[in-house]
């Protein structure tokens, strides 16, 4: 009798999800605990499992289709896996000679297993599943170490090998463009970005927001890096950033200005006297912002370690419910993709965020004397219906002052 395969709770909040991706097709055999498909929600995404070694039966999505959480999406028919059969996403085996048979069981090694949608990107790109360090259970290959590959070889700027160009007797020259031709793609949302969308204009309707401005000179936390980086470095394997220095410096102006930490909840007013701070971080499938608990009970080296985590989690779309839920703040950081000034917009029903733009040179008058400081700008956007403005410049001052003189923290003046 076959097994219907259902798509998971994800969350209380969670009514519908999208199918992400097959990673299997009809007629496949899969093992236990394989996963068959990835499903898209309007948090995170998960992965489809086999409860039972069986055949796919029956697919009842498309990718891209929506469905109900414990909707059915796929049919598996429990059986033992037959003699010579190959499991979802293995290679299938050429036609060789006998020859050429006994010269790969001599081999030193099995060709990695790579998955479907794994396998379209390395043939898209040019790769060798060889060079692809595998995540997947059983050593299979997915989607997101292929990616993970491509991002590694653009960070050190040595592009990804592209398909082997044809010999000059294969050649042939591209054919021109019609002129004037224009064309268009069609592509759907995800459930995320959908997700995002709904709820930022939520936000703006919802909320009086208003957004303050500052100014911070970077300095001494520059001073600060350059000079412990390398001690750092050595204790805890990671470098010291900026974030952590602004995530502390966010905490001393919460506790400064606890509207800032506090939400509406029907008539009332929910003062927090903890500081979930969310930080905005770019993943795989859009911008999400998971959340630092109890930061505030963290060194600079916890904060470090937890962002870096999370954000390395975010771009293999592995974040889990619970790192997104909750956050009583959060904070932006549109410098690193080169903004100099933006106006956040606040993430409900926390009451403020704070953006962070990028360090430049600037002349600045200091004690009487035009300097090139490194300056960054920096915006407050709050819900003006809990925060006044006196409260919302207040605590955009604590965190400047604390950003220059990080030494405060420590002392906690």
């Amino acid at each position: 009798m076959a097994i219907e395969l259902k798509i998971p709770e994800a969350g209380e909040s969670v009514t519908e999800a999208m199918i992400g991706e097959w990673l299997v097709k009809e007629g496949d055999w899969v093992d236990v605990d394989q996963s068959i498909a990835v499903i898209e929600t309007d948090k995170v995404n998960l992965e489809l499992p086999a409860p039972e070694a069986g055949v796919i039966s029956k697919l009842l999505k498309e990718e891209g289709d929506e469905a109900a959480i414990g909707e059915t999406v796929a049919h598996l028919e429990p059986q033992a896996k037959p003699d010579g059969a190959a499991s979802a996403g293995d290679e299938p085996a050429a036609e060789t000679s006998a020859e050429t048979s006994d010269d790969s069981k001599a081999g030193s090694g099995a060709e990695p297993k790579v998955m479907p949608a794994a396998q379209r990107l390395l043939d898209q790109h040019g790769i060798d599943a060889g060079l692809i360090e595998a995540t997947g259970k059983s050593g299979h290959v997915l989607k997101e170490d292929v990616q993970r590959y491509l991002d590694a070889a653009q960070a050190d700027k040595s592009a990804a090998p592209e398909p082997a160009a044809p010999t000059p007797a294969e050649s042939k020259p591209a054919p021109a463009p019609e002129a004037g031709a224009r064309s268009e793609e069609v592509v759907k949302l995800t459930m995320l970005r959908r997700r995002v969308a709904e709820r930022l204009v939520a936000s703006q309707q919802e909320m009086a927001q208003l957004t303050t401005f500052n100014d911070c000179d970077m300095s001494a936390v520059i001073g600060l890096r350059k000079e412990y980086q390398e001690r750092f470095v050595a204790k805890y394997g990671f470098k010291l950033g900026f974030m952590s220095f602004f995530v502390k410096a966010v905490i001393e102006g919460l506790k400064e200005i606890p509207q800032l930490n506090a939400e509406m909840r029907d008539d009332s007013l929910v003062f927090r006297n903890y500081y979930d701070i969310g930080v905005a971080v770019g993943g795989g499938k859009g911008l999400v912002v998971p959340v630092i608990r109890n930061a505030e009970r963290l060194s600079f080296a916890g904060v470090e370690n937890t962002i870096s985590d999370l954000a390395k989690r975010a771009r293999d779309n592995k974040l889990s419910l619970e790192d997104l839920q909750g956050g009583t703040f959060t904070i932006s950081n549109g410098g690193i993709y080169g903004s100099l000034l933006s106006t956040p917009i606040v993430n409900p029903p926390q009451s403020g965020i704070l953006g962070m733009h990028r360090i430049e040179e600037r002349p600045v008058a200091v004690n009487g004397q035009v300097e090139i400081r490194p300056m960054m700008y920096l915006a407050l956007s709050y819900d003006h219906r809990i925060v006044d403005g006196r409260e919302a410049v207040t605590f955009l001052k604590r965190v400047k002052e604390t950003i220059e003189n990080p030494e405060r923290i420590l002392l906690e003046v």
